[in-house]
Order: C-alpha cells, then sequence, then structure tokens
C-alpha cells in the first residue's frame, strides 16, 4: 500500500509519501515503512492568497500524480482560538481535498491526538517527539524536514496503521465448498 500523507498549513503543507513493504523479519512487525518521498509546499510570501492556494494546489495535484498513492490521509479540521487562522488552515484544507478529489484517490482522516498517538505513543506529543519517532519508524538518519514533512509522514504511517488493525479485525473470507 502506499500512503500520500498531508499536513495542511498556511505558510507550509507538509506532505509525505510511504509505502508498505513485506516484513524483513523483524520480530512484532508484519510490515516494514519505506519512505518514498516528503518535504513541504511554500508558495511565495509576496502572492496574494488566491495565488498562494493555487500554487498548492497545482504542487499537491503535480505530486499525487508523480507518485501514485492508493490512498490519501489528511489530518482531520481541528478547532483554533484564532478564527483568522483557522480559516486561512480551512482554505489550505479546501484545495488539498479539492487536489485529491481531482485525481479520483480515496481519502482518510485522522484526528491530531489520533495520529500523535499511533506514532509516539502520546496523543499530546510534541512537534520534537512526532519527528522523532517518524525518523525511527522510517529508519531515517534524522527527523525529517521541515516539521510539517515529519507531520504528513506520521499521518501517513496513521493510516497504514490503522489500516492493518482494520483489516486484521476482519473475518477471514472462506471460498464456498463446491459439492
Amino acid at each position: 500500500m502506499r500512503v500520500f500523507g498531508i499536513d495542511c498549513g498556511s505558510e507550509t503543507t507538509g506532505f509525505g509519501v510511504v509505502q508498505t513493504l513485506p516484513a524483513s523479519g523483524r520480530a512484532g512487525h508484519s510490515q516494514d515503512l519505506t519512505p518514498i518521498a516528503f518535504g513541504g509546499i511554500s508558495p511565495p510570501k509576496k502572492l496574494a492568497l488566491p495565488e498562494r492556494l493555487a500554487f498548492v494546489h497545482a504542487r499537491l495535484a503535480t505530486l499525487l500524480d508523480e507518485h501514485q498513492p492508493d490512498i490519501v490521509a489528511v489530518e482531520e479540521v481541528f478547532y483554533s482560538v484564532n478564527a483568522k487562522s483557522a480559516l486561512k488552515l480551512g482554505h489550505v484544507r479546501g484545495i488539498a481535498l479539492l487536489a485529491i478529489a481531482n485525481a479520483g484517490l480515496p481519502l482518510a482522516e485522522y484526528a491530531p491526538l489520533t495520529i500523535k498517538s499511533t506514532v509516539t505513543g502520546y496523543g499530546l506529543a510534541q512537534k520534537e517527539q512526532v519527528q522523532f519517532m517518524v525518523a525511527r519508524l522510517l529508519n531515517l538518519p534524522e527527523p525529517p524536514q521541515p516539521a510539517d514533512a515529519a507531520d504528513a509522514l506520521a499521518i501517513a504511517i496513521c493510516h497504514i496503521h490503522h489500516a492493518q488493525t482494520f483489516a486484521a479485525q476482519q473475518p477471514a473470507r472462506s471460498t464456498p465448498r463446491r459439492p
């Protein structure tokens, strides 16, 4: 499975692509996680909001086409004390959802607490803890930069983990016997 994670941000939108491969035999691991790509999309600050949104949309559309994911995972909307910041974030999230829909890809959404607890074991983990654990889980030599890319990778890892758990909970399908 190839998962494209998106961490929407008003300044930088992080992206991360993670693929599962058959396990290498490590105890307790049914699949190995392989990072395919990650980074940040930062439109020039001099652009007006509509142009910044168009920039992010175009880059996401290109990346989705380039990496051909099976599914895209995004952080759910969260509440913010600052309404102006929440509105800007909502704009970016909207164009990300548009890029996903235009690519015809399925979408999975996860709450921030779910993402953090899946990756770090603690739902209120700090950004540095998420970066550290993403690096460990993906066998990266150092934490991914920018932090938004680490968050996007964490979202992808979260989906892989939850998809594996969901699949394991489903009853095995048996083939009906012929008389």
